[in-house]
């Protein structure tokens, strides 16, 4: 389960020292947006004790890998030696893409005698969000995310919630329609000093769905981390639907009420959920 998400510039050795402090399930080394280009080549190098450093108290690590062929095999090389779990691949356009670098770390990953990569596509135009159900099934996929900033300034629009608060469920929508994980909150994460803005629009992206997001600042992550958790609110009634599911099934019921309220499959596998996420 993976609720927080936090990003690192993966050419700033102080942030990365800290990373694995700040409490975030996963960690992404960041080689595209945060590095500027005459420090991308050695940040790249870095990764060969970057990562294990960012992930030494348990944290799951990506690298988000930049979004130009010339760079984009050369990042994802170097994040596969380095042993990272994934990549975050920026950017992302087509399923062929996406198999095409799956292709290209395959061999690595073989004579490594590795794992093989995660992949979670950052949807950033209008073409490929309207594509994702494609992108969706393309190998390796465990989530999809919608690159809020970028996707603004590809549709000519400004970040806000109201303008991103559709594209970000379509994807989302995508996403579950394919079975994967859905990150990322029905906003901008850009502002992180708005804590109370950020611990609501956290709590609404849990109630449609997503399964967690993904912040640039370490003051948010146990903000994240509660959100997408169940509370102990949520446990006592999953458990409680949990029993009276199994004292109905003795009796041959197939719908009945709990605390007044009708209970049936839906809402049995609801209950369910919440216990997985709760272990």
């Amino acid at each position: 389960m993976i609720r927080s998400l936090l990003y690192v510039p993966a050419s700033e050795p102080r942030f990365i020292e800290k990373a694995h402090t700040r409490g975030a399930d996963a960690v992404i080394l960041d080689l595209e947006d945060a590095v500027a280009p005459s420090r991308k080549a050695a940040a790249r190098d870095a990764l060969a004790e970057s990562v294990a450093q960012a992930g030494q108290s348990g944290a799951v690590v990506y690298v988000r890998i930049n979004a130009e062929l010339e760079l984009r095999f050369l990042d994802a090389e170097a994040a596969c030696r380095a042993g990272a779990a994934g990549l975050m691949v920026a950017k992302a356009a087509a399923a062929a893409e996406l198999a095409e670098l799956a292709g290209r770390i395959e061999p690595i990953e073989r004579k490594l005698g590795r794992a093989p990569m995660e992949f979670i596509p950052l949807i950033e135009d209008p073409a490929a969000l309207l594509d994702a159900r494609a992108i969706a099934v393309a190998p390796r996929i465990v989530a999809l995310a919608l690159g809020g900033e970028d996707f603004a300034t590809a549709t000519g629009a400004v970040p806000t919630p109201e303008t991103l608060r559709l594209p970000k469920l379509l994807l989302h929508y995508a996403a579950k329609a394919a079975g994967l994980r859905s990150y990322g909150l029905l906003r901008s994460v850009a502002d992180f000093r708005d804590i109370e803005g950020m611990i609501a629009a956290a709590r609404e992206a849990r109630a449609f769905g997503f399964d967690g997001a993904s912040c640039i600042h370490p003051a948010v992550v146990p903000i994240l981390n509660e959100a997408f958790a169940p509370s102990e609110e949520e446990l006592a009634w999953a458990r409680k639907v949990i029993e009276a599911d199994a004292a109905a099934k003795r009796e041959g019921k197939g719908a009945y009420m709990v605390d007044g309220r009708f209970v049936d499959a839906p809402i049995v596998e609801r209950a369910r959920r919440v216990l997985a996420a709760a272990r």
